[in-house]
Parts: C-alpha cells; structure tokens; sequence
C-alpha cells in the first residue's frame, strides 16, 4: 500500500491568492530566514515537561495514599489501572496545553502549524491510512505467534476486569497515539534530523547560505532521526512487555513505519490515524479472544 506525498492544503480551506498587483513587495534582504522547527531544544523542552508533569501526578497519587504501580519479586505490578491511566491522562493533557500555549509564542505561527499536524492530508488520505494501520497491526499479531515472551506480561495488569480493559482500549486507541505521534513523529523525528543537519553541513559560506535559507533535511538526516527515534520509542513501552527483545525490535519495526507516514505525507495527524488503527486492532484481537472482555481469564490460556 502507497501513500502519495501530499504537501498541498486543502483548497476549499485557504484564502484566494492576491493578484501581483496586489501583492506588496518585500525586499528579500529584509525577509526573515525560514526557520527549522521543532529544534532539539523545542524537543528537549517537551519530553522534559512530560516527564515533569508525570512525576508530579505520581507524587500527588502517593501523597492521597494510592500507589498506580508497586514492585512484587522484582516484578512492577499494576493493581490500580483507572490510577495508572489517570496520571498519564493528566500528564498528557496538561503538556499538550502547556505546549499549545507556548510554542506559538516562540515558533511565531500557530501550534498545529509549527508541528505539521496537517490534519486535511490526513482526511484526504483517511481510507489508506485506516487500511495501512489494519495491515501494520495483522502483520505484527502475525509475528507475535513467533516470538517466545512470558505468559503474563505487565501491560496485561490492565485487563482484570472488564472496566479497565474497556478503559485502556479507548486510553490506548485515542489518547496514547496521538500523544505519542505528536512527541516522537512530531518533535523527536524533526528535531534529531535538524540537529543532524547542523552537525553535518559544510562550514563554507555557501553552506551556511544554504542553511540559513531553507528549511529542507537531507535523507541520511531522515534514516538517523527515524532510527534514534524508533529506538526510544521501543524502549518507552519496553517496561509493558518485560523487556522482550523480539517485542522490543516489533515495536521499532512499527515506529519505522509510523516515521515513514509521517514524512512521506508531511501530517503527524496521518501517522496518529496508522498508530491508533494500529493499537485498535490489537485490541480487537484480545475482544475477539474473551468475548468482549467478558471471559479475561482465556488470556492466560
């Protein structure tokens, strides 16, 4: 399945073009430089207020008495799952205000804007995107009937009860994906190229000329930025799944994917779309498996 590179907006959305009568004349001396964004430091700045906010919901939990998380024989365990999710809930939400807020005033256009959310490619390409996140998510339940990985894994403490398990499916299908895409597809993956670029382009006059006056990344950018960032991406999640390493490479392989849909159609909505069909799927499958959530023991079948 393709996708087509779409970097066009929605026509019916954007404002008739001046005519060159109309249009005023800037001197191009004057004009600023374009600007690469998010940066390292834009990035550095939102992985650290997360994990801020994070902390801080922790330390509020624990201080009422409720512990989202305990260590049983070297083992974390999840006994509280509806407090698990409330503390990530509330970090994300308060970080994606704090970012909406604050980016426009530093980047000089509108979060979204400043992010490639380029919600209109991903409506466009809604259909594929959906198949693409399907396919993405039968291939890696595939895989898994290959991989040897202990019966019971932490992110099954999620699945107790039925509640919970209906809870973590709508958390892990709409909050996580966008969430996630807009940290690591949004900021990580252009942010790692740009500094890679920096680091990398001739200190000569013509390439600072061409530094200073485009905002493209090179492809050896791109592949680094799409494997550091893959690569965290697997070992955020490598605590839900006992550090299996075959689980570990499946997640990278789908954080590959996931950077690929990202730059080919310039929207980290589009990739949000692939990441939340993908994470539904798996969902389904459990579904499928207990009855809608009505027979959990089977999982440990």
């Amino acid at each position: 399945m393709s996708l087509p590179s779409d970097h066009s907006e929605d026509p019916a959305a954007q404002p008739e073009e001046p005519t060159a009568a109309e249009r005023p004349e800037v001197d191009p001396a004057l004009a600023p430089p374009p600007r690469r964004i998010p940066n390292l430091g834009h990035a550095l700045l939102f992985v650290g207020f997360a994990v801020l906010m994070l902390m801080l919901s922790l330390l509020i939990l624990f201080a009422v008495g409720k512990s989202p998380a305990v260590a049983r024989d070297g083992t974390v365990t999840v006994p509280h799952p509806k407090l698990q999710l409330a503390a990530m809930g509330a970090t994300y939400l308060a970080t994606l205000l704090a970012a909406w807020l604050f980016y426009p005033i530093v980047w000089q256009r509108p979060f979204l804007d400043g992010l490639r959310w380029n919600w209109p490619t991903a409506r466009r390409q809604g259909a594929k995107l959906i198949g693409l996140g399907f396919l993405l998510g039968g291939l890696a339940q595939i895989a898994t009937y290959f991989i040897s990985s202990p019966k019971n894994l932490p992110i099954d403490e999620f699945f107790l009860t039925p509640p919970d398990a209906w809870l973590i499916t709508l958390f892990g299908t709409i909050a996580a994906p966008v969430f996630e895409e807009v940290c690591f597809r949004g900021f990580l993956v252009p942010a790692f190229a740009i500094a890679y670029d920096w680091l990398s382009f001739p200190r000569t006059p013509q390439g600072l000329t061409h530094w200073e006056t485009t905002t493209s990344l090179t492809p050896a950018a791109l592949i680094f930025s799409a494997v550091l960032s893959s690569l965290l991406f697997a070992l955020l999640h490598a605590q839900q799944i006992a550090h299996v390493g075959a689980l570990l490479l499946l997640l990278f392989s789908v954080s590959l994917v996931l950077t690929f849909v990202r730059v080919k159609t310039q929207s980290v909505a589009a990739s949000a779309i692939v990441h939340g069909t993908y994470n539904f799927f798996v969902f389904f499958v459990v579904m499928t498996q207990t009855g809608a959530y009505r027979h959990l023991d089977r999982m440990t079948r």
